[in-house]
C-alpha cells in the first residue's frame, strides 16, 4: 500500500495496493524490442499511467465506502470548484 494521488485530481490522496513489480514489453526510438521489468515507485507509476490508458483513476481502486466519503471533494473538483497549485480546465 502507498499513499497515491494524481494531478487529474488535486488534494485527494489515498493508500492504494498495487504489485510490486511490472514487466512491460516495448519498442524504442529506434524500433528495438525491449522487454524490462521494474519495482517499487517506478512500477507504481507505469501502472498508474496504464490506469489513466484504460481510462482509470487511482479512486477506482478505493473501496466504495471511501469514495462516498469523498463523493463531495469529488463533485466540487468535476465542477472547477477547487483551487490547486497548477493550471486545470474544466470542461462544461
Amino acid at each position: 500500500s502507498y499513499n497515491e494521488g494524481c494531478l487529474s485530481i488535486p488534494r485527494i490522496r489515498e493508500d492504494i495496493m498495487r504489485h510490486q513489480s511490472v514487466t512491460i514489453e516495448f519498442e524504442d526510438e529506434n524500433f528495438e524490442f525491449h522487454k524490462k521489468t521494474f519495482t517499487g515507485l517506478t512500477a507504481r507509476i507505469i501502472l498508474h499511467e496504464y490506469d489513466h490508458i484504460d481510462g482509470k483513476l487511482f479512486i477506482d481502486h478505493i473501496s466504495p465506502l471511501k469514495r462516498t466519503l469523498l463523493k463531495r471533494k469529488l463533485d466540487d473538483i468535476s465542477k472547477g470548484k477547487i483551487k490547486s497549485d497548477y493550471r486545470m480546465i474544466f470542461h462544461k
